[in-house]
């Protein structure tokens, strides 16, 4: 059994990203690349209020990420859209991306998330944290988080189970 990751703030350039990077685009997930780029050119460093981007890490090692940012599509207040949720492979089946995304829950400042994933298992991923699939052409999942994120969403579905 492995022992929780340590979850904390991502800046780049990270030890590790690179590597995360490679695997993905082998996996045909270009957006850890577009991550990258959109750092290095400032158009998002999740530096927005109410905006964050946080890694796993066994020890050092970085284990994957995930990030929030205000929802671009909605341009709603209290709207943010979960972003760039990556976890290696050989990271996997470890709980690492849904502690990712519980911690962004818990800490969300915003009222409802918003994502989009192209993946059945990414969908089903999402369904178990207690998100609901919506028909919307930027978004496939959402979840309504009661007061920014301090508290359970509807349904019963609990955080911190794995």
């Amino acid at each position: 059994m492995h022992a929780p990751p340590r979850l904390s703030p991502l800046s780049l350039p990270q030890p590790g990203l690179e590597a995360l990077r490679d695997a993905a685009e082998v996996e045909g997930f270009g957006f850890v690349q577009r991550l990258m780029l959109d750092w290095d050119s400032g158009a998002n460093r999740f530096a927005q209020p109410g905006e964050q981007l946080v890694g796993a890490f066994d020890e050092a090692r970085l284990l994957g990420f995930a990030g929030l940012n205000r929802d671009p599509y909605l341009r709603q207040a209290g709207v943010g859209r979960l972003r760039h949720l990556y976890v290696g492979p050989g990271a996997r089946g470890r709980g690492v991306g849904a502690a990712l995304v519980r911690h962004l829950l818990r800490s969300a400042a915003f009222h409802r998330l918003r994502l989009r994933t192209d993946t059945a298992a990414g969908a089903a991923f999402y369904l178990r944290l207690g998100f609901h699939a919506v028909m919307d052409a930027t978004a496939t999942h959402e979840i309504h988080l009661p007061s920014a994120g301090h508290a359970a969403p509807a349904g019963g579905a609990a955080w911190d189970q794995g």
